[in-house]
């Protein structure tokens, strides 16, 4: 289902950028995993799934140190933050595909949205994605499951100087696209997400499918959708235009 509350001008747009955990895929039991196997190693107590998934979101660094300091005990700049985030990468890299998998009609709806400029009247479109998640276990997933063929770019979480919510990333996008602001739509399951697109004066979509579907409330997206197929009826022309 498609819920619209402002409307977005489908036929000006030219760049559609995606998030990647939550919104592409369903990565959450690697990175439980991960995060246990690190607290594990240095002697924590492992955490509940769902209480590491709803420390996702802003970037592997921030996974880890809400992970250490879930009882309030660690102090952020202690030097096992380091030795621990270190930990995680190399442990996240030998399994991000364990369980790790493409949310059903992902492919179908990419493969969708990317034929839409050859309808009549259609823009021109470019994909790519920004993902908090540092962007060579990004760009391996989306090479492992399909994904990358369809996009402009993979940015991770360490590509710019900046992480989602700041605009830098999303604004590198656009100037690579050549789109403005007014021809860009942000498509991501978190108000990080909603709040990256505010930030960059883009438009947005909440995906209700995601990690943290719940956050979207507090910072509402122009269109929210319940699964990938609602992409392409979000983001046709001739949807839109009732063709």
């Amino acid at each position: 289902m498609t819920r619209v509350l402002r409307p977005i001008p489908i036929e000006s747009l030219k760049l559609l950028v995606f998030d990647l955990d939550g919104t592409l895929i369903d990565s959450a039991q690697d990175l439980c995993n991960s995060v246990n196997a690190t607290l594990t190693h240095f002697g924590r107590a492992p955490l509940p799934d769902a209480q590491i998934a709803s420390y996702i979101g802003n970037g592997a660094l921030m996974l880890v140190r809400r992970a250490l300091t879930a009882g309030g005990a660690l102090p952020a700049d202690t030097p096992l933050l380091d030795e621990a985030y270190a930990f995680f990468l190399d442990y996240y890299r030998e399994h991000n595909l364990d369980y790790t998998y493409a949310y059903d009609g992902v492919l179908q709806a990419l493969a969708a949205l990317r034929t839409l400029h050859d309808e009549p009247g259609a823009p021109e479109r470019a994909m790519a994605v920004l993902t908090n998640k540092p962007v060579r276990p990004a760009r391996a997933i989306c090479e492992a499951l399909g994904l990358a063929p369809y996009f402009l770019n993979i940015y991770g979480g360490n590509s710019f100087t900046t992480k989602k919510p700041d605009p830098e990333g999303l604004n590198a996008l656009m100037l690579e696209a050549e789109a403005r602001p007014e021809e860009t739509v942000m498509i991501g399951d978190s108000e990080v997400d909603i709040q990256t697109a505010r930030n960059a004066g883009t438009w947005s979509i909440g995906c209700t499918f995601g990690l943290a579907p719940g956050s979207l409330d507090a910072i509402p997206p122009d269109v929210m959708v319940d699964s990938p197929a609602d992409w392409t009826e979000a983001l046709s022309p001739a949807k839109v235009n009732g063709r």
